[in-house]
């Protein structure tokens, strides 16, 4: 199992906990955490860029001059693809870029960027997170203290003061435990959770 420390809001450690190895331990399978990146980039794609071919543009219904005897290549229409103005060869239509993959793979990429952040020391876990009122400049302390300047705070429960003393912080997003995905742990410099939000992944995903 995994060892890691446990710090408090103050930056100091207070104990040592096992993580585990079902989630934070596992062998990192890079294929599946690239296939995770790219599907939601690729499912975040509005996909809705569209460019007329030859057929859709107004206009050239006539020749612009006659077959032989110009000295010009012979033209049929002034919407051809060659002339200005005219249509776009093999033009982009609006269409879905998004795919699918399926429950146990996206859980073993979740798993293998959980255990990416904990091999390259760059998992955090803290006691708790509580403010009591919403300040981004306690917030801001508590990431000092810890030394993140880069990285996503994961939570257990929505604590609307946590989150929203986070919210202007440059380079700090914050998340719940159900709404992690890969392509933010992979993004973020340092993943933080919470003690409580570690046991709730082990439970979710072990």
């Amino acid at each position: 199992m995994a060892n890691v420390s446990v710090y408090n809001m103050e930056g100091k450690e207070v104990e040592k906990i096992d993580l585990s190895d079902a989630v934070f331990g596992v062998e990192v399978n890079e294929h599946l955490v690239h296939m995770a990146v790219v599907q939601q980039l690729a499912n975040n794609r509005q996909g809705t860029q569209k460019a007329k071919t030859r057929s859709e543009v107004s206009g050239g219904g006539r020749k612009p001059w006659r077959q032989k005897g110009t000295g010009h290549a012979r033209q049929g229409s002034t919407r051809a693809p060659q002339w200005t103005g005219g249509g776009v060869v093999f033009a982009p239509v609006p269409r879905s870029y998004s795919f699918k993959m399926n429950k146990k793979e996206k859980q073993l990429a979740l798993k293998s960027a959980l255990t990416s952040r904990v091999q390259e020391n760059k998992l955090i876990v803290v006691d708790e997170l509580k403010f009591d009122e919403i300040k981004t400049k306690n917030f801001k302390k508590v990431m000092d203290n810890l030394k993140v300047t880069k990285g996503l705070v994961v939570l257990a429960e929505n604590d609307q003061n946590v989150v929203m003393s986070a919210r202007n912080i440059y380079g700090i997003d914050t998340a719940l435990t159900n709404t992690i995905n890969v392509y933010d742990i992979m993004k973020a410099g340092t993943v933080v959770l919470t003690k409580d939000a570690a046991k709730k992944i082990e439970e979710v995903y072990a």
